[in-house]
């Protein structure tokens, strides 16, 4: 499946996919525009085959944490002036600083009201109005 035009979430909770995609969906923002990966491992191997619009990052994922796909991101010339927003659960300040020093452009806590996330998405042109 080809990542152009698509959102790339990376999230490996299953109920957080589906209030995401739910989410999404009732915000016009078709569950064909998004693609999951399910840990750090699966976004890699996705990253490495294209370059989607976007990546919703969650920080803590099996196999590869989110820090790591991060770095990873941010280190290939092909990804790394892709917009990621970090969602995660992690209170821990030292993940906020990471993550920006890495080159977040957002990090947001969950939980996240998608229907506010898909609003802004639109707002800064990033999916279809």
């Amino acid at each position: 499946m080809s990542l152009e035009q698509k959102i790339l979430l990376v999230e490996d909770d299953p109920a957080a996919v589906r209030i995401a995609l739910h989410a999404f969906a009732k915000s016009g923002l078709g569950e064909e525009r998004i693609v999951v990966a399910r840990d750090g491992r699966e976004a890699l191997r996705r990253l490495s085959q294209g370059t989607p619009r976007m990546v919703l990052l969650d920080l803590k994922l099996p196999r590869v944490g989110g820090l790591e796909v991060l770095e990873c991101i941010r280190q290939e010339e092909h990804t790394r002036d892709i917009p990621v927003i970090v969602l995660t659960n992690s209170d821990d300040d030292q993940d906020v600083v990471r993550s920006y020093d890495l080159g977040a452009n957002s990090y947001l806590r969950k939980p996240v009201d998608f229907h506010k996330l898909v609003a802004l998405l639109k707002q800064l042109g990033m999916v279809p109005a």
